[in-house]
């Protein structure tokens, strides 16, 4: 069966407010396009993913995805990542994929092997949760419209709700990798101690840490 991945992706400079208060406003872009770069690398690796499309109004996002087996899908609505995850269902229905996973661009630890794992196992619906058991970090869907999509705090009720008043089978699906989000200061420092422990992985994001880092630094060092 053909899988295809979406990726929305909102605004990099309007990404990450809710870090506000621990980042400044270049320093969530950098953050957040790092990520993104992280994630849509890593789906490039997937075994049996057939492709990767990606939902972005973001004309940076849209240079950074354009190479092998990724479609750039315009979001028109700008209303959020439910909304642009159903541009890329309506794509990958057009296109004759029999599954979709959806993904969202902030989950930079995103392994390969894990993720070519749920696309074996999945059923109907598979519902990734996040670390806090709450949220949803993917979806795996076939047919792709199976459900539909209602992503942000408390997702995770809603789309098993989703799914059995659909009748579909569906499973929850502990991925690790996929289960932290950066949307919080805890979230990025529960992010920064995961790369001390996983050396090399999530190139980009590492990159952003460390000038972070330094800018910090240079902060406490003139003040």
């Amino acid at each position: 069966m053909s899988t295809i991945a979406i990726l929305p992706v909102k605004s990099f400079g309007a990404a990450k407010q809710r870090l506000a208060g621990a980042l400044g406003a270049d320093s969530r872009e950098a953050l957040a396009r790092a990520m993104f770069s992280d994630v849509l690398a890593s789906l490039r690796r997937v075994p049996g993913l057939d492709a990767v499309a990606v939902v972005t109004a973001d004309r940076g996002a849209e240079a950074a995805a354009l190479g092998r087996r990724v479609r750039v899908l315009p979001d028109t609505e700008r209303a959020g990542q439910s909304p642009a995850a159903q541009i890329g269902i309506r794509h990958a229905l057009d296109e004759g994929f029999g599954r979709a996973l959806l993904v969202p661009g902030d989950t930079p630890l995103l392994d390969p092997s894990e993720v070519a794992g749920l696309i074996e196992r999945s059923p109907a619906v598979a519902i990734v949760p996040d670390r806090h058991l709450a949220g949803t970090n993917a979806l795996l869907m076939s047919p792709p419209d199976a459900i539909g999509p209602s992503f942000g705090p408390g997702s995770l009720a809603r789309h098993t709700s989703a799914a059995e008043a659909a009748g579909v089978e569906y499973s929850v699906e502990r991925v690790p990798t996929l289960e932290l989000d950066v949307d919080t200061p805890e979230d990025l420092a529960e992010l920064a101690a995961a790369l001390e422990r996983r050396r090399g992985q999530a190139p980009s994001t590492r990159a952003a840490l460390r000038g972070l880092d330094r800018a910090r630094a240079r902060i406490r060092a003139s003040a």
